[in-house]
């Protein structure tokens, strides 16, 4: 692996190593309860289940863990007898639903928007998810 190589002249899965973690959404409550978690969607008043595994996750979105690889290991710390590819699988799968549903934003959309806060400007990444 060569991390110091650009993403572009690096394989997909060196890339996915290196990924930025994406970010819990400002407008998500989150709440652990008995072997998972409830998280609320404040912009549409939806609740979402997570069980155990999926909680750990959330926990150690950022800033705890910054990477998808940091994540995969400590899944692995937490689960030593899960097959290393079932929990990248899994923790992939997982962090696909969270976006597609909005519960968390990805590190390139929150980096946008903490830039457009910081000068004033108004930034399409600033605005509300549509759909």
């Amino acid at each position: 692996m060569a991390p110091d190589l650009p993403a572009s002249e690096r394989g997909p899965t060196e890339v996915l190593l290196h990924m930025r973690l994406p970010v819990p959404s400002p407008h998500v409550i989150y709440r652990a309860v008995n072997d998972g978690a409830v998280l609320l969607n404040m912009n549409d008043e939806v609740y979402y289940g997570l069980n155990e595994v999926g909680s750990y996750i959330w926990e150690h979105l950022p800033p705890v863990l910054e990477t998808f690889d940091e994540l995969c290991a400590a899944m692995q710390r937490e689960y030593p007898d899960v097959p290393d590819e079932t929990i990248r699988t899994d923790v992939r799968t997982l962090l696909g639903d969270l976006l597609t549903n909005g519960l968390v934003s990805s590190p390139a959309r929150m980096d946008a928007t903490n830039e457009a806060l910081a000068t004033g400007e108004s930034h399409q990444a600033a605005s509300p998810r549509l759909g």
